[in-house]
């Protein structure tokens, strides 16, 4: 580090990012994760019917901006070249209609066009934000990088090495006009529903040095809902009264928070070990929810009652080689099935969220709740029948899938994560897949879980993982450790194309070489980027 380069960092970036993303320098480190505000809007479109380029907006036809867009098909086909309109609001994202049999381009879609408003489409000062966070020394120049930070709005973790610790969300948060909340498409010919601002950054959420001692966000709401009512409060006299200030509803129910916070609390004195505890944590909340009700059940048979009672007999860590963790997924699947899929008829195949875990949670103390009964059948089923059924269901399911030797069972056997090199992971020819692919590998979690390997209901596999994992010691910085998914080298020919697989499933860790000393010693390849 010097005045001619004030950087001296390390930690992971993104492809097209200078700096570093996530990660430390000499003094300060910082994680991320998503804060999934809503900062997306679909806006109708009426369209000229006299000139398809132009769009109403106020009583006025006003010009669209029009792009050619030519998509390529490698060798196999020739290039097809679309025009894309686009309103001051955004691009129109279901242009273009075409013929699904024949593939035939038949023109634009005038009858319900809908532009796409975001702020990632607003000049972005994000760039500039990732280099003045790697040059930040302290918690004001932190925050002062976040001002630039505009898209996408995340959670900012803050740690230095003089003790301190704090929270920062940063992004452009829409304000909306009356009436909009976000959740639906609105008209867009007049300005009634166009966004009003964005909310001031000094009023976004943040915390320094918390008297509890310790910050906690696993996506979870991050705000009371009474925060809300402050922001109206507080800008009433910019943007009235009315304005609509709630962001968004889909944050994560909780489920992940609450785990880290009971770990968190559970010592005052933390080290390297009950960190990487809890980054590893597998404990499937609502199991532990749920199991005072399942114990009373009669699930139908001295088998299954003995079996229900066998499964219970857990500490409701869904570890890779978890025999009643197996067991209670595979009764978990069909509970969300037989619960919820015949009153959804829309919906083919529940997801088994921290939602749906909340909800049925809560469903359990209600024995009568319409959402118990089988609206496909004559009888009005209670909660112990579909209890029942799903047991029975379950257990049968595992056996079929497992065999009849139940202390054989483990998650891992379902519950398997493979790591698809994109495209040519999903090229459809198998020599291809074979060479870029990794896997599949059993993994422990799963959804809502801090070891947050979320998957499918429909097959167990796993769709998401958490991509990285860091432990920073402020105390010497070389000691700091990390792991990601599969490997530093994104060659597929490279013994380091994933070998760090065993490592991140395992929760093991690698040295976050810090000292040029340290960088020198384990190098094994040097790459000199020499500009012209």
């Amino acid at each position: 580090m010097s005045e001619d380069c004030p950087y001296n960092g390390r930690g992971f970036t993104f492809p097209a990012s200078a700096g570093i993303v996530i990660g430390h320098n000499e003094r300060i480190g910082w994680g991320v994760t998503n804060v999934g505000w809503d900062t997306q809007d679909l806006y109708r479109i009426t369209v000229n019917p006299d000139n398809d380029l132009q769009y109403l907006w106020n009583d006025e036809w006003r010009d669209m901006v029009v792009h050619e867009e030519t998509i390529s098909f490698g060798d196999s086909a020739e290039p097809v070249t679309i025009q894309v309109r686009e309103t001051h609001l955004g691009p129109i994202i279901n242009d273009n209609r075409f013929d699904r049999e024949t593939g035939e381009i038949l023109g634009f879609n005038n009858e319900d066009p809908l532009a796409f408003r975001w702020t990632a489409y607003e000049n972005s000062t994000i760039l500039e934000a990732i280099l003045q966070l790697n040059r930040a020394q302290n918690w004001d120049e932190f925050r002062d990088a976040l001002r630039l930070w505009d898209t996408p709005a995340q959670n900012f973790v803050y740690a230095d090495v003089d003790g301190n610790i704090g929270y920062q969300t940063p992004g452009n948060v829409p304000i909306r006009a009356a009436g909009h909340t976000g959740r639906l498409p609105v008209d867009g010919s007049s300005d009634e529903f166009e966004w009003l601002g964005f909310v001031p950054f000094d009023l976004l959420p943040s915390v320094f040095n918390p008297e509890r001692g310790y910050i906690a966000t696993a996506n979870q709401a991050l705000v009371p809902m009474a925060y809300y009512d402050y922001l109206a409060a507080e800008l009433a006299d910019d943007y009235g009264e009315d304005a609509q200030y709630v962001f968004d509803y889909g944050w994560a129910i909780g489920y992940r928070g609450q785990r880290i916070v009971e770990m968190l609390e559970s010592t005052d004195q933390h080290n390297f070990e009950t960190f990487s505890a809890i980054q590893g944590d597998n404990k499937i909340i609502v199991a532990e929810e749920i199991a005072p009700t399942l114990a009373e059940v009669d699930m139908g048979s001295d088998t299954l009652n003995e079996a229900r009672d066998w499964m219970l007999n857990w500490d409701y860590q869904l570890q890779m080689d978890s025999p009643q963790g197996a067991l209670f997924m595979h009764f978990w699947r069909r509970l969300m099935y037989n619960l919820y899929a015949d009153q959804l008829d829309d919906i083919t195949d529940p997801s088994g969220s921290g939602m749906n875990m909340w909800a049925t949670s809560s469903l359990m103390n209600d024995l009568n709740n319409i959402w118990w009964d089988d609206i496909n059948t004559d009888e009005t089923e209670s909660r112990d029948d579909i209890i029942t059924r799903s047991f029975s269901e379950g257990y049968d399911a595992a056996v079929d899938q497992l065999g009849d030797d139940r202390t054989q069972w483990a998650w891992g056997t379902m519950h398997t994560a493979t790591f698809v090199s994109n495209p040519l992971g999903q090229s459809g020819i198998a020599l291809i897949e074979d060479f870029v692919n990794a896997g599949p590998y059993a993994v422990s979690g799963g959804a809502s879980i801090v070891n947050a390997t979320s998957w499918r209901l429909s097959t167990y596999e796993v769709r998401a993982v958490p991509s990285m994992r860091m432990i920073l010691d402020f105390s010497d910085l070389s000691n700091s450790q990390t792991i990601h998914t599969t490997g530093q080298s994104g060659h597929p020919a490279s013994e380091h194309y994933s070998d760090f697989i065993d490592s991140w499933r395992n929760i093991e860790y690698h040295p976050m070489y810090w000292t040029r000393e340290q960088v020198d010693n384990h190098a094994a390849n040097t790459l000199t980027l020499q500009p012209q």
